[in-house]
């Protein structure tokens, strides 16, 4: 299953060319990332009382066309990988159905003292189903 958020351009998030800056996709997606955890009915509470935490360790991104001001985009979100302590999210930023920017992202799972540790059943069962094999 796919997650969606919307999301509107806003003004202070240009650049000085009129496109969304860089660096706000990389908000977007996070925002996508957090809403999703929302779905699975995670919080940052509810991950700290289970003793565990998801820490980026890698992101690649790719910008395809620039968004601008006022724009009412999508930002889809799924999960391609569970690992044992890490798992890897795909998520793709809609306008209609043209693709403005790409992510992958790669979480690991720790302690809250940093240390990975396998992902606690409650974390595996609310990501299973948005699990999406990549092509």
């Amino acid at each position: 299953m796919i997650h969606a958020t919307p999301i509107k351009v806003r003004f202070y998030e240009l650049d000085p060319y009129r496109h969304v800056n860089h660096s706000v996709y990389i908000q977007y997606f996070e925002v996508g990332r957090i809403d999703l955890f929302a779905a699975f009915g995670w919080s940052l509470g509810y991950m700290e009382d289970l003793g565990a935490q998801i820490v980026v360790t890698e992101i690649e991104t790719r910008f395809l066309a620039p968004g601008i001001e006022g724009d009412e985009l999508v930002v889809e979100t799924w999960v391609e990988e569970i690992k044992r302590v890490s798992t890897l999210f795909g998520q793709r930023i809609l306008r209609g159905d043209e693709v403005l920017a790409t992510q992958k992202v790669r979480g690991a799972c720790t302690t809250l003292a940093g240390r990975p540790t396998r992902f606690p059943p409650e974390l595996l069962a609310g990501m299973k189903p948005y699990l999406i094999e990549s092509s």
